[in-house]
């Protein structure tokens, strides 16, 4: 597997860690110095002390890990977050509880992975026309469930 080399400053001494040699992405912990209480129907901005400099040409993407979305209602709200390889800030992950219960976020936590991708840009073209499909404007469901 290729690898990307990103330099990153941890303020709380996480680094994203991938959990095992076949995994896409790399878990994300909260850096938070108390807990964060997210109420059902709540969502809240996690941090993780992480900034990262990512090459221009890439992205990097927070998605949800899956056993916090099956155990406990728990997503990334936005998903998958974008964050632009200009961007400089610290890396804040939004959960939404979307189970029954409280859900606490403590210090160390797995929250979220990151992933990485090449991101390339368009260059938009005004036609007068664009080519037909058999899909057509087929959206919302049109292919089946």
């Amino acid at each position: 597997m290729d690898e990307l080399r990103i330099s990153c400053v941890t303020e709380a001494g996480f680094l994203p860690e991938y959990q095992s040699p076949g995994s896409a992405g790399a878990d994300l912990r909260a850096s938070n110095e108390e807990d964060i209480r997210i109420e059902p129907g709540c969502r809240a901005a996690v941090p993780t002390g992480l900034r990262l400099e990512i090459p221009p040409g890439f992205e990097a993407q927070v998605r949800p890990r899956s056993g916090l979305a099956l155990h406990h209602g728990v997503t990334v709200l936005n998903t998958p977050g974008t964050i632009d390889s200009d961007y400089r800030g610290e890396i804040r992950v939004i959960l939404l509880n979307l189970g029954k219960e409280t859900f606490v976020v403590r210090r160390g936590d797995r929250l979220a992975q990151i992933v990485f991708a090449a991101a390339l840009r368009a260059r938009f073209e005004v036609q007068q026309t664009i080519t037909e499909s058999a899909r057509g404007d087929g959206g919302f469901g049109s292919t089946g469930l």
